[in-house]
């Protein structure tokens, strides 16, 4: 891979938004990195660096010339979104600075640069779990007006999680307080995604020993569940505003799950019946619909048996 696509590939597994995981994104961390092209990822640094200093490095290194008015935009759609992930730290030499100060600085954190310098490392997941935990609770901290307002998660364990507000992230919670304990009992959640800024839930290890790839959480479903006993894994799409488990993304996840010898269950979950109406034509034939309110049924698109792994058709 190119050091961009590197650099895209950290900001998957950092949980960040398709938005910010693209070119301009993944430029922005190579800057504040100081990371040219051929440089190793062990090299990161943390210079205290403008807008215009990371567009100018951005032309001078990658021959990316981006226009005079995108500092804005770069500010406000990578910027932005990275000092809420705790990427970055904004003036840490004089936090007292006015925002809209000309002299407005900003820099990696420092366990983001530790992670960084890490890439490519046997340590590097273990290094992305700890600087999760470690943002979780920083979020906590920096942020509990916004958390009065996050939907609560608890999750088969007794964890206590919050999410983003949102329908999203309410469906994601119905579908495993309610949907989990009906369809998938004593299942363990692996994964659970936010609409904001990254993966509220990543159980890396778990993920890793099904052979399922963590580098690749732009594929994921917004949730992974689970079943021990029957080596079952539920593959959950929560649909509101983005589509069910289609023909596409039904391929997509068996491509992912090449590796894995649990039987996959995928499942597009809906709010209620006049969203499920919006997108049945597009659901895949071998998966499951379960709608929020009326939990306890679940919708079975054909095959020989109902919730239960199917095997696919060898192409």
């Amino acid at each position: 891979m190119s050091k961009i696509e590197e650099a895209q590939e950290i900001l998957a597994i950092l949980g960040l938004p398709k938005g910010q995981r693209n070119e301009r994104s993944a430029l922005t961390l190579l800057a504040l990195a100081k990371l040219r092209p051929k440089d190793p990822w062990e090299g990161a640094q943390r210079p205290l660096l403008r807008i215009w200093d990371i567009m100018r490095f951005m032309r001078e290194q990658y021959g990316k010339e981006y226009a005079a008015n995108s500092r804005e935009t770069i500010r406000r759609q990578t910027i932005h979104q990275f000092e809420q992930a705790r990427l970055v730290d904004r003036n840490p030499d004089n936090p007292t600075r006015p925002t809209n100060s000309g002299k407005t600085v900003y820099a990696l954190t420092k366990p983001v640069l530790k992670l960084l310098r890490g890439y490519g490392r046997s340590s590097f997941a273990r290094d992305v779990t700890a600087f999760i935990s470690r943002v979780g609770m920083l979020q906590a901290t920096y942020r509990s007006s916004r958390a009065r307002n996050r939907v609560p998660l608890t999750t088969p364990a007794g964890k206590k999680v919050y999410l983003s507000p949102g329908k999203h992230n309410q469906l994601q919670v119905a579908v495993i307080e309610e949907m989990g304990p009906r369809f998938a009992p004593g299942a363990t959640v692996l994964y659970v995604g936010d609409t904001a800024l990254k993966h509220v839930i990543l159980e890396t290890k778990k993920l890793s020993e099904l052979n399922i790839p963590i580098t690749a959480h732009d594929k994921l479903p917004d949730v992974v569940l689970y079943a021990r006993r029957k080596n079952w894994l539920f593959f959950i799409e929560a649909v509101t505003s983005h589509g069910p488990v289609n023909p596409t993304r039904q391929l997509e996840f068996e491509q992912m799950l090449t590796n894995c010898t649990a039987g996959r269950i995928y499942v597009s979950a809906f709010p209620d019946t006049a969203t499920f109406r919006k997108y049945a034509a597009e659901i895949a034939w071998e998966t499951e619909v379960w709608i929020a309110d009326q939990p306890d049924h679940m919708i079975h698109f054909n095959g020989p048996r109902f919730l239960g792994p199917h095997d696919m058709p060898e192409k």
